[in-house]
């Protein structure tokens, strides 16, 4: 098989959660265990950091990762989904995981997978785990896909785990209120290791401090330490003040700043056994997107109109990007929105502003919301919508409707973002 062939082999053979949903999940680690010992345990042969959250998760993992690089050391980077390209989701400082690699791990694990029927995420995760080993690489930043107790990934032993924050997704997975989902979160802290929280949030605070106790992991809640100055944004880059220190960070949503402290928390816990110096933590807060390669966080893709798209897609994700929407200066404003069938737009439209344009599309993959449900509701609502479903005609169409003051905002949806043809 060629990589083109190899890539539909994984995506049509196993099963995904991005295409079935909760279906495709196996609610045990065995799988990915009886394929790490075939692999010969390649987890254990390298140091890494390991990430859960409800938001956050891909933009700490990528501060994290461009730190590590700015400190010359051979970071391997796991992220998912992709947006364009399967290869995104693996990288060594940047660099997307070699095609040929793929096509060669899939076919030596064939048998495996014709037999015991693996997930996507089980594949994927132990071929990212192979690759880093087989690399040599100084550290790896793993995101988790979801949750965390019973993600494909929690065979990790890390030298620190960091959770973003809870929120209300994925519910009928992961359980239906904040504690019950910060306990599938909790399931990466690990015996003796550091555990970092980017957020203190009331409602799982004594949760965290309890399963780190029984754990004898030490935790930190980085907002009781890490305090952000004179924030404001500079020529497309957010500027702050920490410890009379002055840092620029090149991911732009307002959202950063919470992530950020999670960040800083994990480094200063990690100096003590990684040379990291101060100039290090400016140049990868300054060049994440170039040393990464990070796409569809905040990414504005033109000026006149303004064209910005974002992955945000669950409640707390959404109304981030509407505190930073009231932020950008425009005429008016344009939403382009598409979902996927299992979030609950009935909570989600209702935090959109009124005095805005929708214009509602649909993601081309089978799990997504007809766009005609999202029209129905939020027209019942008061928005002004319209149904457009292609996600780049949809912005054509808008954009022949703007004036050169307008801003266009393109989200909803991860599987949205990756369809924008110039991302």
């Amino acid at each position: 098989m060629n990589f083109k062939e190899t890539c539909s082999y994984l995506f049509e053979k196993l099963a995904s959660y991005q295409v079935l949903g909760s279906s495709a999940l196996n609610k045990s680690l065995d799988k990915t265990l009886n394929l790490a010992q075939l692999l010969g345990f390649p987890e254990k042969k390298f140091k890494s950091i390991h990430i859960a959250g409800t938001n956050g998760k891909g933009s700490s993992s990528t501060l994290l990762a461009s730190i590590f690089q700015e400190a010359g050391y051979k970071v391997g980077l796991y992220t998912s989904p992709h947006l364009k390209s399967f290869t995104e989701r693996i990288k060594i400082n940047g660099k997307e995981i070699d095609e040929q690699f793929v096509i060669d791990f899939v076919k030596q694990i064939k048998p495996f997978i014709e037999t015991q029927n693996p997930s996507f995420f089980e594949i994927t995760t132990l071929m990212a785990f192979d690759y880093f080993a087989q690399n040599s690489v100084d550290i790896a930043i793993i995101e988790t896909g979801l949750g965390g107790r019973l993600d494909s990934k929690n065979i990790l032993q890390p030298e620190l785990s960091l959770i973003t924050n809870i929120g209300l997704d994925h519910q009928n997975i992961l359980g239906n209120t904040i504690e019950e989902i910060a306990y599938e979160k909790a399931g990466i802290i690990k015996n003796y290791t550091p555990i970092v929280l980017s957020e203190t949030q009331e409602s799982t605070h004594n949760l965290f401090k309890k399963v780190a106790q029984l754990k004898n992991a030490p935790i930190f809640f980085a907002d009781e330490t890490i305090q952000l100055k004179n924030v404001q944004i500079v020529n497309n880059k957010r500027i702050f003040e920490l410890n009379n220190t002055l840092y620029q960070l090149d991911l732009l949503g307002n959202y950063q700043l919470k992530n950020i402290k999670g960040v800083l928390k994990s480094i200063e816990i990690l100096q003590k056994t990684f040379s990291i110096l101060p100039e290090h933590i400016k140049n990868g807060l300054n060049n994440s997107i170039q040393n990464t390669k990070l796409k569809g966080r905040w990414q504005i893709l033109q000026q006149n109109p303004t064209i910005i798209c974002d992955t945000g897609h669950n409640e707390d994700g959404i109304k981030a990007i509407i505190e930073q929407l009231k932020s950008e200066k425009y005429n008016h404003l344009y939403i382009i929105l598409g979902m996927v069938s299992d979030k609950d737009y009935k909570k989600i439209l209702p935090l959109l502003p009124l005095n805005a344009s929708y214009i509602f599309c649909k993601p081309n993959i089978e799990r997504a919301l007809e766009p005609n449900i999202l029209f129905n509701y939020g027209t019942q609502i008061g928005l002004n919508a319209e149904i457009i479903e292609n996600v780049n005609e949809a912005i054509a169409q808008t954009q022949k409707k703007c004036s050169f003051n307008d801003l266009i905002f393109v989200g909803g949806s991860t599987f949205v973002v990756a369809e924008i043809e110039n991302l």
